[in-house]
C-alpha cells in the first residue's frame, strides 16, 4: 500500500537513501507477527489496534488534502477502495490468527504467497497469459507448502490450522491486490491508503464483535504492543516502503518484501524461541523460491 507516490528519478543519493528506507520498511514488516505473537490479546484485536491507530494518523493529511484539492472520487473509486479494505481487513484477520494458534513463521510464510493468488486471478479475470515460469513457480510453492505441513497433518502443535489461515490470507491479499489495480486508477494514493485502512479497521472491530473478544482491559505491555504494531509497522514501515517505491523500480522492491519471512523466521528464532523442523525450513525455502518465480515471470522490468 502507497502513501506518496513520487517519480522514478536520479540515481545516486537519492537512490541509496531510498534502499536504506526499502531495508528499513522490510525491518519494520518483520517484526508484524512477532508483535502479534508478544502481545497478550487475540491476533485480530492487536490487527484492530494497528489499523484503527493508522486510520486515526492518517486522518489529518487526508482530509487536508481532501479542502485543499477539493478531491472528488467516482463512486466506482470508493466501492474499490472499500472492497480493498474489505479485503485488506479479512486478510490481517486470517494471518493474525495464524500467527497466536501456530508460531511467527510459517502463516507469515503462506501469507506471501500472495502473488500466486494474484497469477491466478489475473489470468482468470484479466485474460493475462503466464509464461512457463509462472506454473514451474506455482508447483514449486505447492511441493514447499506440502513439505512445511508433511508431519504436522495431525499433530496438535497448530502448524496446519496456522497454515490453512495464512494460506487463505494470501488469497484475500491477493484479491486487494487485484481490487487496487482498479481502484488505484480513481483514486489518488493517500485518499485510497486512508479508505482502505479505515474499511479495514471497521472489519477487524466487527470481527472483534463477532468472536466475543475484548477491545479494552489489556496489561500495559500489551497496549505497547498495540502502539508499536500502529506506528511502527503500518506508519514508520509503510512510510518507509513507500518512499523507496518513489526512486526504485517494482521490479526491486516487489521481491526485496517478500524477504519479510525470512526476517521474521530470524527474530522469532532469537527473540521468541521458536523451533523450526528440516521440513519447516527446506519447505518454506521451496515456497519462497517458488513465489520468486512466480514474481519474474509476470514482470518485465521496465522503471
Amino acid at each position: 500500500m502507497c502513501l506518496i507516490k513520487k517519480k522514478l528519478i536520479i540515481p545516486g543519493r537519492k537512490n541509496r537513501s531510498a534502499y536504506t528506507a526499502l531495508f528499513g520498511g522490510l525491518l519494520f514488516l518483520g517484526f508484524s507477527a512477532i508483535i502479534i505473537k508478544s502481545a497478550d490479546a487475540p491476533g485480530i484485536v492487536t490487527s484492530f489496534y494497528r489499523m484503527g491507530i493508522g486510520t486515526v494518523v492518517l486522518c489529518i493529511p487526508f482530509v487536508y488534502n481532501m479542502l485543499k484539492k477539493n478531491l472528488h472520487f467516482p463512486v466506482k473509486g470508493i466501492m474499490m477502495a472499500v472492497l480493498g479494505g474489505i479485503c485488506f481487513g479479512i486478510d490481517l484477520s486470517l494471518w493474525s490468527t495464524g500467527v497466536v494458534v501456530s508460531n511467527a513463521t510459517v502463516p507469515t510464510i503462506f501469507a506471501n504467497t500472495a502473488p500466486v493468488w494474484v497469477g491466478i486471478g489475473s489470468m482468470l479475470f484479466f485474460r493475462e497469459k503466464h509464461n512457463p515460469k509462472f506454473w514451474v513457480g506455482l508447483v514449486l510453492a505447492v511441493v514447499g507448502i506440502s513439505l512445511v505441513v508433511k508431519n504436522d497433518i495431525f499433530s496438535a502443535n497448530g502448524i496446519l490450522f496456522g497454515s490453512l489461515l495464512g494460506l487463505a490470507s494470501g488469497l484475500f491479499y491477493g484479491t486487494f491486490c487485484l481490487v487496487s489495480q482498479v481502484g488505484r486508477k480513481l483514486v489518488d494514493t493517500l485518499s485510497y491508503l486512508f479508505i482502505t485502512t479505515f474499511s479495514s479497521a471497521v472489519v477487524l472491530a466487527f470481527c472483534v464483535i463477532i468472536f466475543n473478544y475484548e477491545f479494552t482491559g489489556y496489561n500495559q505491555q500489551t497496549y505497547l504492543h498495540f502502539l508499536a504494531f500502529g506506528i511502527g509497522v503500518q506508519i514508520f514501515g509503510w512510510y518507509l516502503v513507500n518512499y523507496s517505491q518513489g526512486y526504485l523500480p517494482a521490479s526491486i522492491v516487489s521481491p526485496t518484501l517478500l524477504g519479510q519471512p525470512l526476517i521474521t523466521a530470524f527474530l522469532a528464532l532469537v527473540l521468541l524461541h521458536e523451533h523450526l523442523t528440516i521440513w519447516h525450513i527446506s519447505g518454506g525455502i521451496i515456497v519462497i523460491t517458488g513465489i520468486y518465480v512466480v514474481h519474474f515471470s509476470r514482470n518485465k522490468y521496465k522503471n
